[in-house]
């Protein structure tokens, strides 16, 4: 291979993964938010909803939007001060601009008709993922009964430039069904008539879509491809990641596990360095010997012992990216069963997704090792170096919280 081709491919690799990096991988976690929504039957006829908002841009949306500065001076200093009886007290002391803040972007309706909300009881303080929420009582009465209500929601919008990707998790037991749905701005309602597919497609397409703009996933995967010797490898490895980020993804629903995001999103980041790095040592220790297997393996998965260890250590990693996925839902307490498949499917969505960039880029690879074998050590290398970069560098700015 010439100088010059090897010049342009790793400038073309560069490119790749500077314009990766060039993508906050904190976004997907740090940037957005979730509010959580149950909504019940209330007494005659009347509809209960529970709103679970992220306290510190609530109050900060809320006195941008309602023109309220004294809700941002007291809110953030109680925010600032860790205070949750003051953080409460700021947002039950302007419970006006709170309120009409929420109900401006959050309705329900019933037979073509809106429901008139009224608030229940104060503004109360939650935890959630370690990050404070405001708890909010709604009854709606809604003056015509249909056979199904609509939920619509639209709090905090990119357009408000304070977070992207907000979602709403809805979880209801109304109209003599009971269910879940995810909702965001592609996305923005439901109704209870909605049937089951078309609830669990919300999670489907939510998990595909989280995984896709889930830079630091990403990498991880790419790191996983470029060091992945054989089909079967890859495939048992994106399978074994998938087992296990299942695994804590479940105990995180049932409310069995719960690790700060503060300890999960740094050790994400040093597995996707840990899984580059891993190929770029088998690259130092055995050059252009890298790709080959040690000795063939015996049984249906013919892995062999550095294959196994490999796939060991995925797992252990895949473990942790579990709990990041749970915390992009804040799943930190156990839900209905209901809501737990609805999660469940959230997973399926991210694992199509994993199988599908597997099945575009790793037969490109093995075409480029098999064509210019040097060529695709050298484009495998330079991935492998420009992910584990990342890794560490992602690493570093989640542990000092820059």
């Amino acid at each position: 291979m010439s100088r010059r081709v090897r010049r342009t491919i790793i400038g073309i690799t560069a490119a790749l993964i500077a314009f990766l990096g060039t993508a906050q991988p904190a976004s997907a976690h740090g940037f957005s938010s979730t509010v959580y929504v149950g909504v019940a039957a209330g007494d005659d006829g009347h509809i209960s909803t529970t709103l679970k908002l992220e306290y510190d841009l609530f109050v900060v949306s809320t006195a941008d939007f309602e023109h309220d500065d004294s809700l941002f001076r007291t809110g953030t200093a109680a925010f600032d001060a860790g205070d949750t009886s003051a953080q409460a007290a700021a947002l039950n002391a302007h419970a006006k601009s709170a309120v009409a803040y929420v109900t401006r972007r959050f309705s329900v309706t019933s037979a073509g008709h809106a429901c008139t909300p009224s608030r229940v009881g104060a503004f109360t303080m939650s935890r959630h993922e370690g990050v404070p929420y405001t708890d909010l009582l709604l009854d709606w009465t809604c003056r015509e009964r249909g056979d199904a209500h609509k939920v619509r929601a639209g709090l905090f919008p990119d357009s408000e430039s304070y977070v992207t990707g907000t979602k709403t998790i809805v979880t209801y037991d109304l109209d003599g069904r009971s269910g879940s749905a995810a909702l965001d701005a592609a996305h923005p309602s439901f109704s209870t008539a909605q049937a089951w597919y078309e609830r669990f497609w919300e999670f489907f397409r939510l998990g595909a879509e989280h995984l896709l703009t889930g830079i630091d996933h990403i990498l991880f995967l790419l790191a996983l491809i470029a060091g992945s010797r054989r089909l079967r490898e890859i495939v048992l490895a994106a399978t074994s990641f998938t087992l296990a980020h299942s695994v804590t993804f479940l105990l995180a629903a049932l409310g069995l596990v719960d690790v700060p995001a503060r300890v999960v999103e740094p050790v994400i980041a040093l597995s996707i360095a840990v899984v580059a790095g891993w190929y770029l040592w088998r690259i130092w220790r055995q050059g252009g010997h890298a790709a080959d297997l040690e000795t063939e393996g015996r049984g249906h998965f013919s892995l062999d012992r550095a294959g196994w260890t490999r796939l060991g250590v995925v797992f252990c990693f895949g473990l942790v990216h579990g709990l990041g996925f749970a915390g992009a839902l804040g799943i930190d307490e156990a839900w209905s069963w209901t809501l737990l498949w609805s999660l469940l499917v959230f997973n399926v969505g991210i694992e199509v997704v994993q199988l599908t960039l597997i099945a575009a880029v790793f037969p490109l690879l093995t075409l480029l090792r098999h064509r210019a074998p040097r060529a695709g050590l050298w484009v495998t290398g330079a991935v492998s170096a420009g992910v584990s970069a990342m890794g560490l560098i992602w690493c570093v700015e989640r542990v000092l919280g820059i």
